[in-house]
Parts: C-alpha cells; sequence; structure tokens
C-alpha cells in the first residue's frame, strides 16, 4: 500500500528553562549531538555515547540541523556568546585565588 499523504514527523527537542535546546525527554543538548557529529561521530556511535536517546531521535534531529544548518549554526554560536559571558563573570567575581604553597603561620613554602 502506497501512503497518499505524509504526516510530518515531530522533531524531538525541547527548550529548557535557561534556553538550551535538549534532545527528546532528556537532558542531552543539540549542541553536544552536533559536535559528536561534526567530530565524524555516525549516529551509531553517538547512540552508544548517550544510549538515553533512541536511534530514530538521532536521525531525527541530525536531519533536521542538515536541513537547518544555519539556524542551527546561529543557535550555537550564541550559546558560545552565553557561556563565554558567563565564564568571564565567574572570573570576576571570583574570590582571589590561593596560593596552595602558603601555610597559615607558615609562609611559602620552597
Amino acid at each position: 500500500m502506497v501512503m497518499t499523504a505524509y504526516a510530518e514527523l515531530p522533531i524531538p527537542l525541547w527548550e529548557d528553562e535557561y534556553g538550551a535546546i535538549r534532545i527528546a525527554k532528556t537532558r542531552v543538548t543539540l549542541d553536544v549531538i552536533i559536535a559528536a557529529y561534526q567530530h565524524g561521530d555516525t549516529p551509531h556511535e553517538i547512540n552508544k555515547g548517550y544510549p538515553t536517546l533512541t536511534l530514530a531521535d538521532i536521525y531525527a534531529v541530525l536531519a533536521f540541523y542538515l536541513n537547518n544548518r544555519e539556524r542551527v549554526h546561529a543557535y550555537l554560536r550564541e550559546r558560545d556568546v552565553q557561556s563565554d559571558l558567563i565564564y568571564g563573570e565567574t572570573e570576576v567575581n571570583r574570590p582571589d585565588k590561593f596560593d596552595l604553597r602558603v601555610r597559615p603561620g607558615k609562609g611559602i613554602l620552597h
């Protein structure tokens, strides 16, 4: 029997409260899967590394990526900018580093 109409398949992506796009009902982010794919991992290898994802979900996400490269790359760039800002704020607001070689009342070890 030939299907006369194709139902659009849902893309298993959701956005968490921090703006990270995650896959299916897992905490695995889109960033991680795209990085693994760009590194040369196959969907089966990605599935071995992230067994909470189904192979079907991985293929669906990669199909979405391949059909929406500009959109996904813009999202990834924005995530990098946000990450850099958070890292920068952490460094600025971090208490002074302490020297592990210094013991209270003992001075600097040589």
